[in-house]
């Protein structure tokens, strides 16, 4: 078996790792410098998350593999840097450099007739070249394509800079400006609290209320909580009437700082993990707003009316899953889910595998790791699909029973709980 891996971020290192340990021959092509993903800082004229203040929302024991901990010396909650060469260092112990090819651009998969896939990929001199592969596993994950919103009416007036999430760097570069973050998720709160340090006023627009939650709660890192026996115990009812008290008694209700109330239960969509943006509001160092209603020549206009003047405007509008190098419309079904059986395996696609397409409330790690051991073993003979039939019942059941909790969009056809799907790939 000659297998062709595509990303050699977390969820791509964790599959190198699994397939060299099964002995399984596979070339490792990612696009960037160097190995780490969307943790490596990007370099000169390199778009990229990586902003200067981006550390781990998830603690570090459960966010290191698990056969090559984090340097003792790491803080709990490690920066970006760290993570990066910690990335690197385990490509390192777990000798698959040697596979990995880097500054090379995967332009097409296709499966020819006879069930082996042909990629074509282009390297950092322009070479086009196609090989030929038995399997694929794509590793390439699902923050790739930057979202904006639809321009605000007097966008194309407007004298400030509009930028997205991922042109941004550092808040030093707006140093005595006067800055618009919109959006309540994890890169809009981090980016409003660095900015609130340099800028001279952020302001945080809000279209949505969405759950806020520190990074601990009785003094236990949050992913830590979510593997607990005696967490998982609890039924969605309860773990959800658990947290509203405990988010009530630390920090109060979301209105009393200015931030509108989610409309929908805790669980009930992805949540927002900081442990700063309340306090950097209460501070005044963030000034909350609701959606941005319209541009107008240096301000920005508010649905409530209000304004300020704005020498930017920076979208924390998140990204959609793209996969432009493989069939179309692939993994996506009719409906725009993600149609993969175990959240892992394309079904009508025999050879095609996808890793780290999930998000669950906690590290993704432990997750990542398990569904490499077992691609590793299934291109290895040791795991058995079933017949497709089979793995297509199993994914209208799984998107049927998700929809209930998160409802029908894109992003919750990849929601897992961390307990729950680790016993389902065990078993597998």
């Amino acid at each position: 078996m000659r297998v062709c891996l595509i990303g050699a971020g977390l969820s791509g290192l964790a599959a190198a790792h699994a397939l060299k340990s099964e002995g399984v021959d596979f070339v490792c092509l990612d696009r960037a410098v160097d190995v780490g993903g969307l943790w490596r800082q990007p370099q000169a004229g390199e778009r990229g998350p990586g902003y200067l203040s981006l550390h781990l929302n998830t603690n570090k024991t459960l966010t290191g593999f698990a056969d090559y901990p984090m340097p003792a010396s790491y803080p709990v909650y490690p920066r970006h840097s760290q993570f990066a060469s910690y990335l690197r260092s385990f490509a390192e112990w777990a000798g698959v450099l040697g596979h990995i090819e880097l500054e090379t651009t995967v332009e097409s998969v296709r499966q020819e007739a006879d069930g082996v896939w042909t990629v074509v990929s282009r390297d950092a001199a322009g070479v086009r070249r196609a090989r030929v592969f038995d399997q694929v596993i794509v590793a390439s994950g699902h923050n790739t394509e930057p979202v904006l919103p639809a321009p605000a009416p007097g966008s194309d007036t407007f004298e400030g800079r509009i930028l997205h999430a991922l042109d941004y760097h550092d808040g030093s570069d707006f140093a005595g400006q006067r800055v618009v973050v919109v959006g309540l998720g994890a890169s809009a709160v981090d980016i409003a609290a660095d900015l609130s340090r340099h800028a001279e006023q952020t302001v945080l627009s809000v279209r949505r209320g969405l759950h806020i939650l520190p990074k601990q709660l009785f003094g236990m890192p949050l992913d830590n909580v979510a593997e607990a026996s005696w967490w998982t115990a609890m039924s969605l009812e309860e773990q959800r009437r658990f947290i509203e008290q405990a988010l009530l008694v630390a920090r109060g209700r979301l209105g009393d700082y200015g931030l509108p109330e989610p409309d929908h239960p805790v669980f009930a969509s992805a949540v927002t993990i900081s442990d700063e943006i309340l306090s950097r509001i209460r501070h005044g160092g963030v000034l909350p707003k609701p959606a941005i209603e319209r541009l107008d020549g240096d301000r920005v206009v508010f649905t409530d009316g209000s304004s300020v003047r704005a020498d930017a405007v920076v979208h924390c509008t998140g990204y959609r899953m793209a996969f432009p190098f493989l069939p179309a419309g692939c993994p996506f079904g009719p409906q725009g889910s993600v149609e993969l059986f175990k959240r892992v395996v394309a079904p009508d696609l025999p050879g095609l595998h996808f890793l780290g397409l999930v998000r669950p409330h906690g590290s993704i790690t432990r997750l990542v790791e398990a569904q490499a051991r077992w691609v590793a073993r299934i291109i290895a003979g040791k795991a058995v699909l079933p017949a497709p039939e089979i793995m297509r019942k199993e994914i209208s059941a799984y998107l049927s029973g998700i929809a209930g909790q998160y409802g029908q969009a894109q992003s919750a056809s990849i929601q897992v709980g961390v307990a729950p799907y680790l016993e389902e790939l065990r078993a597998e």
